[in-house]
């Protein structure tokens, strides 16, 4: 299971004006640790920002899935409830689960959840959704030799 880290990246971004701005951006990134989270998101940013930045702010996340499509360019927080039944009391249960959507407008967000929801045995409810500000999202690449012996996978 992932585990999903929400680390803001500070810098000065040059506006299409020509102006630069101080930003602090959100990023998602899989990582075991705080340490190794804020390591990642060094390592994949570095290429694309030029000039220095930091990061300001790391903290973990509650998402328990990210539903990926290419042709979007946003995420989509969507919170969902699983619904079971207690067998003794009969009482109604929901369980909220949060998921991040990537897609490139509100009703796309609905379509991916909904198909990658296919199959899924258990009752769901959508409880909401809502465009998040993630500019990026950075999954663990599985079998890249890393020089921390700690995060090595294989």
């Amino acid at each position: 299971m992932a585990n999903w880290f929400e680390c803001k990246v500070r810098y000065d971004k040059m506006l299409e004006t020509g102006q630069q701005k101080k930003v602090n951006e959100p990023y998602l990134v899989d990582a075991l640790s705080f340490t190794e989270a804020e390591a990642r998101i060094i390592e994949e940013i570095t290429p694309f920002i030029s000039g220095e930045f930091s990061v300001s702010a790391v903290k973990r996340t509650r998402i328990a899935e990210i539903f990926f499509d290419e042709t979007g360019d946003r995420w989509y927080n969507v919170k969902y409830n699983i619904i079971t039944i207690d067998e003794k009391t009969a009482v109604e249960k929901k369980t909220a689960v949060l998921t991040l959507v990537q897609a490139s407008e509100f009703q796309k967000a609905v379509d991916n959840f909904m198909e990658n929801m296919k199959g899924t045995m258990a009752d769901f409810e959508i409880a909401s959704v809502t465009e998040t500000a993630i500019m990026d999202v950075y999954p663990v690449k599985l079998g890249e030799k890393s020089s921390n012996p700690a995060t090595q996978v294989g």
